[in-house]
């Protein structure tokens, strides 16, 4: 699928959303915040290394994820990142707004269960 202008715009602005999402649960790696993301949109978004790395330590500078590095006998290093205290706070904010924007934009566009 071929990526427009638009879906470039809409997934600056909903990586942190996303991200926070599937570290809510438990601690997760770069590469698997990256792939989960991929499978459950079906392929409509992908990040790539460059970009999310870059966005999970400018949250982790925030104090929204905490990072921590994992040896495992056999793999590489990888980095695992949970959600704070201040991160769990911050997710719900965003699911409210994020809520809030889709249900204004589908009165605009008279999408129904967008």
């Amino acid at each position: 699928m071929a990526t427009t202008s638009s879906q470039t715009e809409w997934k600056r602005g909903s990586a942190e959303l996303l991200i926070l999402s599937l570290i809510e649960t438990r601690p997760r790696h770069g590469y698997e915040i990256s792939k989960l993301i991929e499978q459950r949109s079906e392929g409509a978004v992908r990040f790539y290394v460059a970009s999310l790395y870059p966005l999970l330590y400018r949250l982790e500078k925030r104090g929204w994820v905490q990072g921590r590095w994992v040896e495992k006998s056999g793999q590489r290093r990888r980095r695992y990142y949970t959600l704070t205290r201040q991160g769990q706070k911050v997710l719900a904010l965003q699911r409210r707004d994020w809520q809030a924007f889709v249900i204004a934009i589908n009165r605009i566009t008279g999408v129904e269960n967008a």
